[in-house]
């Protein structure tokens, strides 16, 4: 299955109607239509200096590790549900010791796509095997600098040998797994920005499947917080547009914004079913407050709440009314074939 198709369609919809009627029908049909977001273990074992990790405040009370017993009791409770499963959604999925149990367990339950997220310093050739092996569909690595230097000023504790290493072990396994995806996510500043232009002399050799372009967010009291990328005003545009004709001839996805006037300006029109879709997972917490997967199922829980008249209503809402339902937050990218 391949989810970047899935996700081009759903922003090239622009109606919400035709946006709320198709997931009712999904549901109340019992189809898959959310995506599970795992993270099993509140740590990080790199410091990243754009990222929460290194905001003391944020460490000190973000913790614990998702019970080894009760991954089944989820996965019989969610997964059923599931077009995707993100294991990694913004910490370290690597460190959990029963990784690979979580993969297989969502292959048990015929998710259709499985993606890893992770800054692969912990991925070993013996790991990469082993996981493609349990049902892992997608490699996703966190990358914020091309050259070893800015690689290992941004990400703090990091090793660029054993990055590259990484990728090497990922390259050799999709000789034998071929619809193995590889997709490397760069998160650009100004610092680091105009090292993209080195990318694939870099990273081309492990015939990468998708390279998504983001600017850093804002994301607390992290070491690094300049974000203010106005000084790439006049060279955005030309280096998307190597990157862009680059990508196309290697048959590449692409997943960033054209240009930087739809950079700064564009808002996320997806997030009217964002609610509706994103399902997030951690130690002490699964879906919604009120929910507990020991004791209810997705449809259960959403019969309790009513969630296929909510679904059906929004379909018949008006654009107005529908309108505060958005969650505006910035667009990181488009999908460019």
């Amino acid at each position: 299955m391949n989810v970047y198709k899935l996700l081009k369609l759903n922003w090239l919809i622009k109606n919400h109607r035709i946006k709320f009627l198709g997931m009712y029908l999904l549901h109340k049909t019992n189809q898959r239509y959310i995506a599970v977001n795992f993270d099993p273990v509140m740590a990080c074992n790199l410091r990243c200096k754009m990222c929460y990790f290194t905001d003391e405040n944020y460490v000190k009370k973000t913790k614990g590790i998702f019970p080894k017993e009760d991954l089944s009791i989820l996965a019989d409770k969610m997964f059923g549900r599931a077009l995707k499963l993100q294991i990694g959604c913004g910490t370290e999925p690597t460190l959990y010791k029963d990784l690979a149990q979580i993969v297989s367990l969502g292959k048990t339950h015929k998710v259709p796509y499985i993606s890893l997220t992770t800054n692969a310093n912990l991925l070993t050739k013996e790991k990469v095997k082993e996981l493609v092996g349990n049902g892992l569909n997608e490699f996703t690595i966190s990358l914020h600098g091309v050259h070893q230097e800015a690689y290992e000023n941004f990400m703090g504790k990091a090793s660029f040998d054993k990055f590259h290493e990484a990728l090497q072990a990922i390259y050799e396994e999709k000789k034998n797994n071929p619809n193995l995806i590889l997709r490397i996510n760069y998160t650009f500043n100004k610092d680091n920005f105009l090292e993209l232009m080195d990318f694939f002399a870099m990273y081309g050799q492990y015939e990468p499947n998708i390279l998504q372009i983001r600017p850093m967010k804002s994301m607390g009291d992290t070491e690094y917080q300049d974000t203010d990328i106005s000084s790439l005003k006049d060279s955005y545009d030309s280096v998307l547009r190597e990157i862009k004709t680059e990508s196309k001839n290697r048959e590449m996805t692409l997943l960033a914004t054209s240009t930087y006037d739809e950079l700064v300006n564009a808002t996320n029109v997806e997030s009217l079913v964002y609610n509706y879709t994103y399902c997030y997972i951690r130690p002490g917490y699964t879906w919604k407050d009120e929910f507990d997967y020991k004791k209810d199922t997705f449809n259960d829980f959403s019969k309790k709440i009513g969630l296929s008249k909510e679904l059906l209503k929004n379909a018949f809402s008006s654009k107005k009314q529908m309108d505060k339902l958005k969650t505006k937050t910035s667009l990181n990218y488009n999908i460019i074939e």
